[in-house]
């Protein structure tokens, strides 16, 4: 998206991140399925050669972290940041971003958070049960925020879709 996309633009984006919240809710989300996530989502960076940190938690433990070449102690640092701010707010970090933006304010500035604490970028997406709600996250660091979104994005559809094919 340009810095110039008019305004309809962003709140697109915005009802299609809320969207695909809506949509990725798994049936259940135990110890296999955080290992399942994590290591499907590295399988898929490793395929493309990307540098990311990939961390996957289940309430408030953290159940799967790994991080591929390229990535950096300050990838570790962007996921505990986007962590809290998902578990804060109930929604993608990237959503919380775009709201905020949509508003004409920074998250840290619609928030009143500290950036050293929280961060509304893509990458952290809340892991939503059937008929639970909110367990944990699983989170993406490395890549520009939208592609990080999209990562995690692409892993939730496969691991949905492979529960689906179970029941």
């Amino acid at each position: 998206m340009s810095s110039h996309a008019p305004s309809s633009d962003l709140e697109r984006l915005i009802a299609e991140v809320a969207e695909q919240q809506r949509e990725l809710v798994l049936d259940h989300m135990d110890y296999d399925d955080a290992w399942r996530l994590g290591t499907l989502l590295i399988e898929l960076a490793r395929e493309r050669d990307l540098p990311v940190v990939v961390d996957v938690r289940r309430h408030g433990q953290q159940l799967f972290h790994s991080a591929l070449p390229g990535t950096t102690p300050d990838n570790d640092t962007w996921v505990e940041r986007k962590v809290r701010a998902v578990d804060r707010f109930g929604a993608p970090s990237f959503l919380l971003g775009l709201q905020a933006k949509a508003k004409g304010h920074s998250f840290a500035d619609a928030t009143g958070l500290s950036i050293q604490e929280y961060a509304g970028h893509g990458g952290c997406f809340p892991l939503t049960v059937a008929g639970v709600g909110p367990v944990g996250t699983v989170t993406v660091s490395g890549l520009p925020q939208a592609e990080d979104h999209a990562l995690v994005v692409e892993g939730l559809r496969i691991l949905v879709a492979e529960q689906r094919a179970t029941r």
